[in-house]
């Protein structure tokens, strides 16, 4: 009783009474607890898409108590979108994905500051829109966005958590390429295990191929986690590590990969953020 006497005594002056009661069963975790909800509170994620991985990610961040998320899509709400985008409902259809989603977050925990961010990154402006967060985590639905998103983390030195989605199949890491590993190595980049996007129209997309809607409530709370043991700093993160998932048999794997010495990042032939240098 008098540790948890003494751990409210050093959570009060920081978190609200509401927020010791929303967060309660956070702060009885050995893991987490006031010093690590209190890391929540202070940091600035990323979301970027609101989509099919972002709507879990989204959801689970806020409720988790994340003090300031941005939310970045240029997209608006469509029907065909609600079969696994619970982050909106029937009634959005029409709205912008981050108006919406704003409007959920606030529903779910009006501690959580939330900036809107309605537009589209690319290779342009990436390093302007990463720039200053704590951790960038992605969940956008196309490879020219997720490189982009990638090299300016790289550039930005802002750990990455990202995830991608196939019909009945998904994979996750982390990045931190910016750092070295325990051994000295650097860390690898995202064109380390993928050095070049596919060929254009060779991966059908979620419109012509269909994608599992369950399937995108897991990968994106599996995000969510990532990013709270990123900020929190508890477990071993995925940094060096590509977790897969096949819905069809229900089987998770973790593969192991390590750093390009011929990487464009940060190996020979390194790419600036206008091109090679």
């Amino acid at each position: 009783m008098r540790d948890r006497a003494d751990a409210l005594a050093y959570i009060r002056p920081m978190l609200s009474p509401s927020e010791i009661e929303r967060y309660a069963r956070h702060l009885v975790l050995r893991d987490v607890g006031g010093p690590g909800q209190q890391k929540l509170k202070a940091a600035r994620v990323l979301a970027i898409g609101a989509g099919g991985l972002g709507a879990p990610l989204i959801q689970y961040l806020a409720a988790a108590g994340v003090g300031t998320l941005g939310i970045l899509d240029d997209d608006a709400v469509s029907l065909s979108n609600l079969q696994r985008q619970v982050l909106h409902g029937t009634p959005d259809v029409g709205r912008p994905k981050v108006e919406s989603a704003a409007d959920a977050v606030a529903r779910l925990n009006p501690h959580v500051i939330v900036e809107a961010i309605p537009e589209r990154l690319d290779a342009g402006n990436a390093c302007a829109l990463v720039r200053g967060w704590d951790v960038v985590a992605d969940g956008s639905d196309n490879f020219a966005t997720r490189y982009a998103v990638s090299d300016a983390c790289f550039h930005e030195a802002v750990p990455l958590v990202t995830a991608a989605v196939g019909s009945f199949d998904g994979s996750l890491t982390t990045l931190r390429p910016f750092e070295r590993s325990g051994s000295g190595e650097l860390n690898p980049t995202y064109r380390c295990l993928f050095p070049e996007p596919p060929a254009p129209g060779s991966v059908p997309s979620c419109v012509e191929a269909g994608v599992l809607g369950a399937l995108t409530g897991v990968l994106g709370a599996m995000m969510a986690l990532e990013v709270i043991r990123e900020i929190v700093g508890f477990g071993e993160g995925l940094v060096g590590r590509l977790v897969l998932i096949d819905a069809l048999s229900m089987r998770f794997e973790t593969l192991r990969y390590g750093f390009d010495p011929e990487n464009p990042l940060s190996g020979t032939g390194r790419l600036g953020v206008d091109g090679p240098q």
